[in-house]
């Protein structure tokens, strides 16, 4: 097995598992402290990739530098968390706290079949690609091969800065603490004052603003179409189910081995592809039902 193939999968792996990563930890972050697991957490991966591709097409079509392609990929992200992620937890998920399980699933369920169909009317069912960001950062030789900046430093480096600043902002800021306070003890944290109402609001934007900024990366390196939500929901949740829900580090260390899993398998074992994430999960659950962080009953962020 030659080294130069192990290396590129290995880096490929590491692109992969950063997307991976900033989806599946806001979906870990919302489980944490909402205690929801939110199926439609893929559908803000699928908008915030579309509302990303259309505004760098369009500011392409108005002759715009391509460099502020990156700050729109944030916008973008912002935007999809604040207005989408906003309404559906203000006017839908806010009612169903508290309540069974399988009633959380069905709801969440039927907003991601919303979303999906708002997609395809609004964006429409033609491929969607803008690559130009990509092409603006170029390549750099890895053993003999070109590969992109855009994955081999980009993708790799906002992912770190987002598990970063996300355990910064929890540990250091009055906001951040008093999201700790409510995942840990909500009644006793509202006695203190703290309300609660807006600490699940704002959380929720986040973890959807994360999904949107994973799809938003991802929507210059792959054809945007119908669906991808779907993929990736199953993936997130694969890695939050290995991590253990609602922790952020471990979200991390499982997206890195799922991402590495993966590209792995393409490059040696391609009838693999789609089966090895799943594989791993199930062998880390065969070993440690929890997770590998920590449990259902202790959620932690």
């Amino acid at each position: 097995m030659p080294p130069e193939m192990l290396f590129l999968a290995a880096l490929d792996g590491i692109a992969y598992g950063s997307l991976i990563f900033l989806v599946a930890v806001g979906l870990s972050l919302i489980f944490g402290v909402l205690g929801v697991l939110n199926v439609a957490h893929g559908s803000f991966y699928a908008i915030g990739a579309y509302v990303a591709a259309s505004a760098v097409l369009a500011a392409a079509s108005m002759g715009l530098p391509t460099w502020l392609s990156f700050p729109l990929f944030l916008v973008s992200a912002i935007l999809v968390g604040v207005v989408v992620g906003g309404a559906v937890e203000a006017l839908l998920l806010r009612r169903i706290y508290g309540k069974e399980e399988v009633l959380q699933l069905l709801v969440t369920f039927a907003v991601f079949m919303i979303l999906e169909d708002a997609q395809k009317v609004i964006f429409g069912v033609r491929p969607l690609f803008a690559n130009a960001p990509m092409n603006w950062l170029g390549t750099v030789e890895v053993f003999g091969i070109q590969y992109t900046v855009y994955q081999l430093i980009l993708i790799p480096l906002v992912a770190l800065a987002v598990l970063i600043g996300l355990r910064l902002f929890l540990r250091r800021t009055s906001f951040g603490r008093a999201i700790v306070a409510v995942t840990q003890d909500r009644e006793a944290a509202m006695a203190m004052g703290i309300n609660a109402t807006h600490v699940y609001l704002f959380t929720f934007m986040i973890g959807a603003s994360l999904a949107a900024l994973g799809g938003a990366l991802s929507s210059a390196t792959t054809s945007l179409t119908p669906g991808i939500g779907s993929g990736m929901i199953v993936l997130s949740f694969a890695v939050a189910a290995t991590a253990g829900l609602g922790r952020i580090e471990g979200a991390a260390v499982a997206a890195l081995m799922i991402g590495l899993g993966r590209s792995a398998a393409v490059y040696f074992a391609p009838e693999f592809d789609v089966l090895i994430p799943y594989l791993i999960m199930v062998a880390v659950l065969l070993i440690k039902p929890e997770g590998l962080f920590t449990t259902l009953q202790t959620r932690k962020v």
